[in-house]
């Protein structure tokens, strides 16, 4: 099978699979990285060492053109912040690895909504592209259990070990795979995350603050001190009880802050004060 890769380093599982079943690369399509979680150092090697070109800029209905000219068989889509361009009379397929287990969650980002909701298990799905976002037909889910404690990092690693799973399971029988696929009927979308959901409360409990720092993890989450608005990377809390009213400063110690919540404390330990925000446009 010739393929097309888009992806970052999050799913370089995938493309090492294909790899490893004697697929043929005939391109890859990445973007610069705008953070960590859209690193693709290990993918640009990957495509390097098998000889195959690296586009930076949007896929156009002529890079699918380009595809078909050189004999690519199927795009697969692992991670890509752009529309895939009508591709049926161009290719014979394409699929997304998308990480949730479909029809749920269907949507751009969903992993810090599953912590949020305290999952207990979660996957991630291959499915037709259809020109309706994460709507197209299954070729297969690899699912997994999440813990109590489950973090955006850990769920990351998680969701990157089951996409090699997963691509090992569909290599060697994409195309069966690709016929017998079933759709996926009645879905539900997760849009973006919100400021809102990234917002840490303070006047709820040591519980909520914590479930809500391991969901949005490096993403970071938003907070008041003082009346002022922060960002926090890293905090710590403890259950205690205490008669103060919740978001009192009780400690200071360098720049870790340590304040009242319902029912115990948080540390701040890595966090900073957030610009003002611009007034609205008149």
């Amino acid at each position: 099978m010739r393929f097309a890769i888009t992806g970052c380093d999050r799913y370089a599982r995938v493309f090492e699979e294909l790899l490893a079943a004697d697929w043929t690369p005939v391109k890859l399509f990445s973007a610069h990285p705008a953070n960590r979680l859209s690193a693709n150092d290990q993918m640009i090697a990957l495509a390097r060492r098998h000889g195959c070109p690296v586009q930076f800029t949007r896929m156009g209905d002529a890079d699918l053109d380009d595809l078909a000219q050189r004999g690519c068989d199927a795009l697969i889509v692992a991670s890509y912040d752009w529309r895939i361009p009508p591709w049926r009379d161009k290719l014979q397929y394409a699929v997304n690895f998308h990480p949730s287990p479909l029809p749920l969650a269907r949507g751009p980002y969903p992993l810090p909504r599953a912590i949020l909701e305290q999952r207990t298990r979660w996957g991630i799905s291959c499915h037709k592209i259809e020109q309706s976002f994460d709507s197209g037909d299954l070729l297969a889910i690899e699912e997994f259990d999440l813990h109590e404690n489950e973090s955006h990092e850990t769920l990351n690693l998680k969701l990157q070990m089951a996409s090699g799973r997963l691509a090992r399971k569909l290599a060697p029988a994409f195309v069966e795979r690709w016929h017998a696929a079933q759709p996926q009927g009645v879905g539900e979308y997760w849009p973006a995350f919100s400021e809102a959901e990234r917002t840490l409360d303070f006047q709820a409990g040591v519980a909520d603050v914590l479930r809500t720092m391991r969901a949005f993890g490096v993403l970071e989450c938003y907070g008041r001190l003082n009346g002022q608005r922060i960002y926090v990377r890293q905090l710590h809390a403890w259950p205690e009880a205490h008669n103060l009213a919740p978001e009192t400063v009780v400690h200071v110690n360098g720049t870790d802050v340590v304040l009242a919540v319902k029912d115990g404390f948080v540390a701040l330990a890595d966090w900073g004060v957030l610009p003002p925000a611009p007034a609205p446009a008149p």
